[in-house]
């Protein structure tokens, strides 16, 4: 059954072997003549219906090689040599069935993630009784907001959710490519798509699965695979030298022999398979790779990108640093104290979707503070919130911003790494709440790996003040800083830096129009930041910078295995070609050594889904300093 199935997967492979076979058989049985006129019809059917897939393919912008196997295929029905003609169309329809199987090889983690999309999860008809196992099995789809779920031994977790049971145990590997099992306790979050351990859990939703993680790995996935630009553009910029170059050697072959014959045998060493399969091949096997290591690539052109990048684009928070700042300080104006001031800024907090927002409220439930629901409240891109709680008006967010509503405002005094968000009651300075978000341990050996690898300019764009930006920046390696940026001044310089192309690495939602900007858009995708991930060309699963070293590094190794697939077709052709000129090698010989060129070029293109690990330098030391002035970071 399987046979049958190959037959039927593949019917122009089938046909031509049947075809092929048909007309050794006519020729075994002296009946050569029919066998001529067979084997003459059927590859003139195969020539038209090749030329109409050529014209389609022009009408589409796009000049294939395509026409150096329709002249090779013409040039051997005329010289008489059909047996040739035959195994060069075996050779094209065989091309498909080749690409079709290293393909499947080359992308067997990225179907891997597709195949394992969670599809049932299993609701709890009585969440809040403990011993109740009563479920009803839904389509993932249907799951709401704050279901309850229960998620069997070794089955995947169907959506984003919160950890009811006291602990759990969950593989991970498809989210993060970290093999070894993750514990969570519980109140902890579970990520879709990572498999439960050896007991039974109970999890609520916090998303519903069109936002949970693994689905939009999937999506991102799905976009990959469905991505062929880089392969059209390297064929293309072959395309028209080879045709050139095998036509001149073809035809010389012709002029100095006087035989018409010598033209086909040339010609039938210059088929264009090495160009069409092995660049696919190639770019598959790195998207394959970059995918199990926790690194998603949007298709084929952005490896050819990113293997090229030469200016580097930072974000600062949450990007170069953890994106987890914790309070650290409370310091009230007169007439505040410490508690008031912490439960009134962490209420309007919640109107806030900024990374100092998110600390400030867990510094406040730390204490057990009530938060407080507010009657109005909105946030002012890039400055702050505000809202009116219990009849007060209060305000959160940058020193400039706070002062211009209190006039009484005092700047603070920060250490090295720490944040600042200034607050207001009633038009009155009401404190500081001091912040500490420290720099990723890896940020520093990042910048360096980037610096020693081609990247020649490496700058930071940060909407925070100065002070902070630039000790972040010192300890991190970077010098050149651009800070209290607006969403819109970001893009405009990432559009003018150079040298191109240039990458930008980013994880808030206001990083997406930079991200989409850039030449190539990084986004650390590991907490969830859709925007920024749907904006960006390369989504990092893991919560670690030095994956963008993985990401650059697979590209690089993608982009170079491609190339050098196609020099060893196209270098190996035209030897064989210059050999064919001389006679040596007859027009049937030279058909079948050109399926060994294609072989190889193919075998060697599965290169791409290894490669050389890549080891990050020691982060060099940096010393310690402090800065003054620091406010929170609202932009970045």
């Amino acid at each position: 059954m399987r046979f049958l199935r190959l037959l039927w997967r593949y019917p122009a492979i089938t046909t031509t072997v049947l075809v092929f076979v048909g007309v050794l058989v006519l020729h075994a049985i002296d009946a050569a003549v029919a066998g001529r006129w067979i084997a003459t019809g059927y590859v003139a059917a195969f020539v038209v219906w090749t030329l109409v897939g050529m014209v389609r393919d022009v009408l589409r912008g796009h000049v294939g090689l395509d026409i150096l196997a329709v002249v090779a295929m013409v040039a051997t029905l005329a010289v008489g040599e059909y047996i040739a003609s035959l195994i060069i169309v075996l050779m094209l329809s065989g091309g498909e069935a080749l690409e079709d199987f290293a393909g499947r090889r080359a992308k067997r983690d990225l179907s891997a993630l597709l195949d394992r999309s969670p599809r049932i999860a299993h609701v709890l008809l009585r969440p809040q009784s403990a011993d109740s196992d009563e479920v009803r099995d839904l389509p993932v789809d249907e799951v709401a907001i704050g279901d309850v779920l229960l998620v069997r031994p070794a089955e995947i977790v169907p959506v984003d959710g919160e950890l009811l049971t006291e602990t759990g145990t969950f593989d991970e590997s498809s989210l993060t490519g970290e093999s070894m099992p993750v514990t969570r306790e519980s109140g902890g979050e579970v990520l879709s798509g990572a498999i439960n351990g050896s007991r039974a859990v109970r999890i609520r939703a916090v998303r519903t699965s069109s936002d949970s993680q693994y689905q939009q790995i999937v999506a991102l996935v799905h976009a990959a695979e469905d991505s062929h630009a880089p392969v059209v553009r390297l064929a293309d910029r072959f395309a028209i030298p080879f045709t050139a170059v095998s036509l001149v050697l073809a035809g010389t072959a012709w002029a100095l022999s006087g035989d018409a014959t010598r033209f086909a045998e040339v010609l039938v060493l210059a088929t264009p398979c090495p160009l069409l399969i092995a660049a696919p091949v190639a770019f598959l096997g790195g998207l394959s790779r970059a995918a199990k290591t926790g690194v998603i690539m949007k298709g084929g052109a952005v490896i050819e990108q990113i293997a090229r990048v030469r200016s580097a684009a930072f974000d600062k928070t949450g990007t170069l640093t953890q994106g987890r700042p914790e309070l650290v300080a409370v310091r009230p104006a007169e007439g505040f104290d410490e508690d008031e001031i912490l439960q009134l800024a962490a209420s309007a907090e919640q109107y806030s979707t900024h990374v100092l927002a998110e600390g400030i409220r867990r510094a406040a439930h730390a204490r057990g503070l009530a938060l407080r629901s507010a009657s109005e409240a909105r946030e002012e891109a890039t400055n702050g919130v505000v809202a009116e709680i219990d009849g007060r008006s209060v305000v959160v967010g940058k020193p400039a911003y706070v002062a211009a509503l209190a006039p009484d405002t005092v700047r603070a005094t920060l250490e090295l790494s720490q944040a600042a968000a200034y607050v207001a009651v009633d038009g009155r300075f009401a404190g500081v709440l001091v912040l500490a978000d420290h720099p990723r341990p890896e940020a520093a050996a990042v910048i360096s790996w980037l610096r020693t690898h081609e990247v020649d300019r490496v700058v930071m764009l940060t909407g925070d003040v100065g002070p902070t930006a630039e000790s972040v920046a010192h300890q991190v390696g970077i010098s050149e800083i651009h800070a209290e940026l607006l969403p819109p001044e970001k893009v405009a310089l990432a559009a003018e830096l150079q040298p191109r192309p240039v990458m930008m690495v980013g994880d808030g939602v206001n990083d997406a129009p930079v991200l989409a900007a850039a030449d190539i858009g990084v986004a650390m995708g590991a907490k969830g930041a859709t925007a920024a991930g749907d904006a960006a060309d390369v989504v990092i699963l893991v919560d670690s910078l030095a994956k963008l070293v993985d990401a650059v590094a697979i590209g690089r190794h993608t982009l170079r295995v491609a190339l050098t697939a196609i020099w060893i077709g196209i270098g190996l052709s035209i030897g064989l070609m210059i050999v064919a000129m001389t006679g040596l090698i007859p027009a049937v010989v030279g058909a079948l050594v050109q399926e060994l060129v294609d072989l190889a070029t193919i075998l060697y293109a599965l290169r791409a889904l290894s490669g050389p690990s890549t080891v990050l330098p020691a982060a060099p030391a940096r010393p310690s300093a402090r800065t003054e002035a620091v406010a929170p970071q609202r932009a970045d």
